[in-house]
């Protein structure tokens, strides 16, 4: 049975799952769909108090109808709890959860299980997330993916940064391409960002904050356009990306670095193992 929710007109909202969605690029994507009225679904890992925070907050401006589910991207268990526990089908699926150079030390303390947490999180989680929701959006007729990936990996390379972190947002572009390949003749469009820069919380915790002032605008200013990209920046292309006007870049894997992945060099000498994107 086919929905076709947005080729034939917008008949009723879309049911969104953003992964990662309590800050960062995934707190300004909830936003942005909640804004433009689809019921949002997100997820968080350990934020359990800015979940509550967005849904209160959100909900409130917008009337949105938002949840917020617990979610250990790249354990299956927590997979199958989290598709038993959405109250309905996903029409578009971000995939924006990740960890970082630094972040990553937050969940894995062994530094020689590192290297696995970051392919069981950032690119076997998305690659069993579309598993587990293509064969519906398939069938409806209907079906958005996109997958933020980095500049770091899924355009190109920074030395310093953890070898493995590289990979696994490299395998999320190459996920990208070959999922599209298989849906060509399909009605779900997929679809890459990768971002540079962006002012999350992340990145002022792991590369900003440390720095003294002069420091701190000093890299700021050696970056594309001189300054830092906003998390609403990024959410407004993962938006304009689930409509129509885009399918035309199916398979696409987009650089939305405002410029630093055709010129990593603005990054490359700079203090090693910093981690610079969103």
């Amino acid at each position: 049975m086919q929905d076709n929710t947005r080729s034939a007109g917008r008949t009723r909202p879309r049911n969104v799952l953003v992964t990662g969605g309590s800050s960062g690029i995934g707190r300004a994507t909830v936003r942005q769909f909640a804004r433009h009225g689809d019921t949002v679904w997100f997820t968080y890992a350990s934020g359990r108090e800015r979940a509550a925070a967005l849904l209160a907050e959100t909900g409130r401006e917008n009337g949105a109808d938002l949840r917020a589910f617990e979610f250990r991207q790249g354990d299956r268990e927590s997979h199958r709890n989290l598709a038993e526990a959405l109250p309905g089908p996903v029409d578009i699926l971000v995939n924006n959860a990740a960890v970082g150079t630094r972040t990553i030390t937050r969940y894995v303390a062994d530094p020689e299980a590192r290297d696995e947490a970051f392919l069981r999180i950032n690119c076997l989680g998305p690659l069993w997330l579309a598993r587990q929701f293509l064969p519906a959006m398939t069938e409806r007729g209907y079906g958005k993916i996109i997958n933020i990936s980095s500049v770091g990996g899924g355009v190109t390379q920074f030395p310093g940064f953890d070898i493995a972190d590289g990979i696994s947002k490299a395998a999320l572009a190459y996920l990208t391409r070959h999922l599209a390949a298989e849906l060509a003749h399909s009605p779900v469009d997929v679809m890459a960002l990768c971002p540079g820069a962006v002012d999350t919380t992340m990145l002022r915790e792991s590369t900003l904050d440390p720095l003294p002032p002069d420091a701190r605008a000093a890299l700021e200013a050696g970056l594309p356009k001189g300054r830092l990209i906003r998390p609403e920046e990024v959410a407004a292309a993962v938006w304009w990306l689930c409509q129509d006007e885009s399918r035309l870049l199916h398979g696409s894997v987009l650089d939305a670095s405002m410029g630093l992945g055709v010129h990593p060099g603005l990054l490359t000498g700079r203090e090693s193992g910093r981690e610079v994107t969103g």
